[in-house]
Parts: C-alpha cells; structure tokens; sequence
C-alpha cells in the first residue's frame, strides 16, 4: 500500500528503514569452546595458584617433583639444585626494556596517602619504636610490630627467575616443546604411582609467567649419552593450546651432563611465603633421603641471601613403580569403553583376561557364563552393544575378585623413613612401621608410618608431617585423615607420651596408584575413607607400641639414677653411723664383754687400730653404689639389645641380697663390703 507522498509504506515485519524486526541472535548465546590452557589460566587456582606467594610455592614444588621422577626414573640418585633469584622492580623493567618513569599525579596511584593518613602512621611508628625500645632496656623479648613489617615491606621486589637443575633422564629432542607448551600432554598417564597425574606442573608455571611477567620459559636438556644439550626457549599460545616456539636448538654437550634445568620468571612473594617453601624443602629430605638437594634464594641485599644443603644420607633408593592394569571394581563404564577401542585383543575371553588384573581364564568363563545367552568367550569385543558394556559393568560390581596386591606401588620404606627423620629432626628416639598393601575401590594403598620424640627445631606437641605418593602435604591440614587421626583417635598418654608438653613427630607416607584428594589443589587427603583411616590409625598405633618400651626402660634407667644419687647423697651420714657402731663393737671386743669370731674379730680389730677409718668406710660405700648402678645398668643395655662391650675389664662380684636397697647398718653388710 502505497503512502499518501507515493513512497511505499512499510510491510509486515519490516521497519520504517526497510529493516526487518526480527531480532537477531545474540552474540552471548553464540557457541563457544575453550581451550585446556585458557580453561586453566582462567582457572588457576585449580593447579595450586592462587596467588603470588602461593604461585611461587607451586612453581619451586612443581619443579622439584619433576626432577625427583625424572632421577628416579633411571634408578640415578637424585641431584637436584633449586636457586630463586629475586628481581626488583627496576631490574625487571631494564630486561623487558622499559624506562622508569617518575610519577607525575600521585593521586593516580594505589599507595597515595594523604597528609592526615600518613601523619597517623607516622605517629604509630613512633609508639611502637618507643615500644621496641623500652622493652630492649628492659632485657624483654622484641617483637617485630606491624608497622615495622609494612615499612619493610614497602618497594619490595614482586618478581622472580625460578631455576631448577636435576641430573635425571632428560627429554627428546622433538618433544620438549609439546611437553611444555601443550597443557595436559604428559609421559604420567595410565595407572601408575607417581608425584603428578594433571600434565600440568611446569606448564602452569609457564602460564603463569606469560599472565604476570610475559617472559617465556627456557629448557636444557640433555640424554644420557647424548653428545649434544637441547636448549628451548618458548611460551604457549593460550588460546590453541599449542606451543610458540621463541627458540629451539642444539648445542654442544662437552661435559657429558644430562639431566634437565628449568628457568622461569614470575611473579611472586617470597617474604609471605618464605617459611613454606623451607618446610617444604625440609620435609622433602625427610620422604627421599636418598636425594641431594640445593637450595638458594639470592637477593641484591646480602643479609637476605640463603643457602641450604640437604645432604643425602643413604644410597638405597625405593624400587620404581611399575604400571599395572585395572582391577575390574575400580572401573566404570567410561573407561570399559575406553579399554574396548584401544585392546589389541579380538574376543572378550581374552580381553577379560589380558585387560584386567585378577580374572584368569577360567574365572573369566565363569564370567562370561554368567553374563547370559547373548555372550560367548569368543564373540568380537569390538562388536559389544552399549547394553551389553552396562551389564558386564554391573557385573563387575557384584562379582567378587581377589585384592589387588602392592606389587606396583614404590614406598619410601621404613629403612629411608627412619633415615630421614633422623636426618633432618635428630629426635631422642624413633619409631617406624611400614604396613601391608590394602585396598580401597580396588585401587591397592601402603601406609607407612614414624614418630619421633624430642628433636632439634620440633615444637611441643604433636608435629604432623604428611606425604602421600612421596610429596608432603603442608595446606589444609584440618581435615586429612592423618591430622584428624592423631588428634583424636590415638590415646598418647597410654603409649607414656604427653602430647602436650613433649615434642612429638608424626610424620604418616600414603602411597597409591590413585591418591583420593580432596578439592583441587592435592593438598589433603579426606577422612572419609573408613580403609585409609583404619590403616593410619594401626601404623601409628604400631610406632607408639615400640616406643611405648623404649620409653619405659628409660623411665626405669632414670629411676635407677635417682636411686644412686639418693644413696651417693646419704653416704657420708650413713657412713658416720656405721662408723660410730662399729667403734662401739670394737670396744666392746676389746673389753671383752662381747667377743665375735673370725672375719668379724679382725674387721673391728682393723677399727681399733685405725686401719679401718670413716674416710675408708665412705670410699668403700660409694664403691659399692657405682658396682650397684653398674651391674643395672649392664642389664638395661642387654635389655636393649645394646652390643657394645666394655672399654675395659670389669670383674661384678654376685650379690645374693636379692634386693636393691640394703640396710647399710647391719654388721652382716658392712663385713660383707671388707670381704
């Protein structure tokens, strides 16, 4: 229809424009699909970054494992040498190339103060320093005080270079730049005890080195036997997941070195996360004494540089872990599937047999007789319909199979354990307990277990040290099953420990080929498994057993000290009333209203004379005491299964007293000291 000025008016579903009025798709309802590395950058937390400090703990933990595993790997002894170098804030900007600029607007910026807010802060330095100084004057302690830790804090550095240097199996050629720049690519997959499963580790690090620095990683790496040192510096498109290679070549390897190092550069914070990254350190020489560590920290200020070695003690390594195959109650109908498409196998008697551990042959017919009419052994496994994976599914859920045994798993050992908890807490005395392979939703678990009393740098009170797959575990301790087990279901006090006042190490290793953490960050170990529980609770029973009867004979031996030093302490009073007895007897010999015979006559005709004086009498009592205290203590020491022998000759006559005190005034014991 047409307009009264002849133009055509607008038809249905059209605008004045000419412009249809349907509306469009929205763009946020456009299909989208990340990628896994742009899921976990966005995600970081997932992975144990959570921020800076808690990066830079995540990155130097990340580095270390992996150097562990390639080492282990070989059967080599560990050599693994970790540097954090600190870089401020002008530094970082002369490596990327900018220029420090002065500030023009000050208000601009986040630290700005005004004149009122800073004369307030002003004003509390000053009290507290008064403070300080007053309780200086006075001998007191000094505490460091807020204010003095935020001037301290002010203009420090944020940035830091990352080195890791390990003298393990190296990587190919061709495939570092896959192994680091490609998120959840690994050699770790498949059912296997090991430190890391994700395929991330390094390539976080590197993530978070491109979101907070944007410097790439660099790698060396070299093989055994390999004449020449893989060098790769790159960093990982976030978007594809796929690596950008900066550099990548060969050089030469003259000093036949291999093993890898790792460089990374990121931001982080070291003062508040200083103290876990030493415990980290420490704990980690305690679960692989085996291992030599190094560890730097470098700052342009001297007085904050810091340099520990952690020797290696023993060179018994645990075996390496071996892969193993599923145990039919530990799958689902997922992985089914999945061993279905990648068996090399071609009918389902033999992929019963060969994919699973513990179904033989013949338990696998039974099996399959038991599946119904529609399977036969040698029907093709590839041709199963979906209804026929549930049922063999529901099968394996009610059928019973033998344990999985512990064949594949690599404890530390109570040999290295011990080791290490000497080697690093030199406690009075400790105990270890390694247990038998159990298992939990078919997957086979060991739980080894230390206490320790007394030690050097241990607090009073229970110190809990937990490790699981050889990693110790430091966040989230409230919750673990090892922390909640010590805390209330062990009575210390029947195993003669005090778990308030002496200092008590209790460090509990859980190895696995699936660790159940709980949340993302594998940082704990939930208490919700009544068979892991069960099985910490035993071992740490079982170390306080054995220390249950050290610590009584030392009781005992302490009580036998205080003894002599009761009887050391009355000798000279005990002397001097034996002393005046036998001067009265010897009178009365003499005058001849009593005689005594023999040994008894020539002991007190040696006190008329003066050969036997209080002098000779004390010396021969305090002998006594210490022939007393020695023959006790000879006892404990075979009691104990002590093997040293004297340094010299000692001749104990027997004492036929039956009985430890002696009634140091009767006639018949004093003749018996003069025999």
């Amino acid at each position: 229809m047409a307009a009264e000025d002849g133009s055509e008016s607008p038809g249905p579903g059209e605008t004045k424009k000419g412009k249809s009025k349907t509306p469009r798709k929205a763009k946020e309802n456009l299909l989208k699909q990340k990628s896994p590395a742009e899921f976990f950058a966005e995600n970081k937390n997932i992975a144990g970054f959570d921020n800076p400090g808690k990066c830079l703990y995540t990155t130097v933990r990340e580095l270390v494992e992996n150097a562990l595993d390639s080492a282990e790997s070989i059967s080599e002894l560990p050599v693994v040498e970790i540097t954090i170098e600190e870089i401020g804030k002008a530094k970082f900007n002369s490596m990327i190339g900018l220029v420090d600029r002065e500030r023009i607007d000050e208000k601009l910026y986040d630290d700005y103060e005004t004149e009122k807010a800073r004369e307030k802060r002003l004003a509390k330095e000053a009290r507290a320093q008064e403070i300080q100084a007053r309780n200086a004057a006075l001998g007191k302690k000094v505490k460091e005080t807020a204010a003095s830790k935020v001037m301290k804090g002010r203009g420090e550095a944020l940035f830091y270079r990352v080195i890791c240097k390990d003298n393990g199996k190296g990587m190919p050629h061709d495939d570092i730049p896959n192994m680091f720049g490609r998120v959840l690519s690994g050699t770790k997959y498949g059912l296997k005890q090991t430190r890391g499963k994700f395929g991330l580790g390094a390539k976080m690090a590197l993530i978070w080195s491109k979101m907070s620095t944007g410097f790439p990683i660099e790698i060396s790496s070299s093989m055994k036997r390999q004449n020449y040192i893989s060098f790769c510096r790159l960093d990982i498109d976030i978007h594809r997941n796929i690596p950008h290679i900066h550099l990548h070549e060969k050089r030469d390897n003259k000093e036949k070195w291999h093993g890898a190092g790792i460089q990374v550069v990121i931001e982080g914070n070291w003062t508040t996360y200083r103290s876990k990254i030493l415990h980290y350190m420490r704990q980690m020489a305690v679960i692989t004494p085996y291992a030599q560590f190094l560890f730097r920290f470098v700052s342009d200020a001297p007085d904050k540089n810091i340099t520990i070695s952690f020797a290696r003690r023993t060179d018994v390594m645990p075996p390496v872990p071996a892969e193993t195959k599923h145990h039919p109650s530990s799958v689902d109908l997922l992985l089914i599937k999945r061993l279905i498409e990648e068996t090399s196998k071609q009918n389902l008697l033999q992929f019963l047999q060969h994919e699973f551990i513990k179904i033989r042959k013949s338990y696998a017919e039974r099996l399959i007789g038991e599946m119904g009419p529609e399977f036969n052994p040698k029907m093709s496994v590839k041709a199963l319909s979906s209804r026929q994976i549930v049922r063999i599914h529901q099968l394996f859920r009610q059928a019973k199979f033998d344990d999985p045994n512990g064949d594949c798993l690599s404890p530390a050992g109570e040999y290295n354990l011990r080791l290490g908890i000497i080697k690093e807490l030199h406690p009075d005395m400790v105990a270890t307990y390694s247990g038998s392979a159990q298992v939990f939703e078919g997957h086979p678990f060991i739980v080894e277990a230390g206490v320790s009393v007394g030690g050097k740098d241990v607090k009073q009170g229970l110190n809990i040290f937990r490790f699981a797959n050889r990693i110790p575990l430091l966040f989230e301790q409230g919750g673990d099953v090892v922390t909640r087990t010590a805390m209330k279901r062990i009575n210390w006090s029947s195993y003669k420990i005090n778990q308030v006042q002496d200092k008590v190490g209790v460090f509990v290793s859980i190895v696995s080929t699936k660790i159940p953490f709980k949340g993302t960050g594998k940082e704990y170990i939930g208490d919700d498994i009544s068979e892991i529980a069960t099985a910490v609770k035993s071992a740490i029973q079982q170390c306080c057993i054995q220390l249950k009867s050290k610590i009584v004979k030392k009781m005992q031996a302490r009580e036998q000290q205080e003894r002599k030093r009761n009887l050391s302490k009355y000798i000279p009073d005990a002397t001097g009333a034996v002393y005046e007895v036998l001067k009265e007897m010897a009178k009365l010999h003499a005058s001849k209203k009593r005689r005594y015979e023999g040994e008894a006559a020539d002991i007190l005709r040696k006190v008329s004379g003066q050969l036997i004086t209080r002098e000779t009498l004390q010396e021969k009592l305090a002998q006594h005491v210490e022939q007393v205290d020695y023959e006790m203590a000879l006892e404990y020491a075979t009691q104990s299964g002590v093997s040293e022998e004297p340094r010299e000759d000692i001749y104990i006559q027997s004492l036929d007293y039956g009985k430890s005190f002696f009634d140091l005034c009767s006639p018949a014991f004093v003749f018996r000291l003069f025999s």
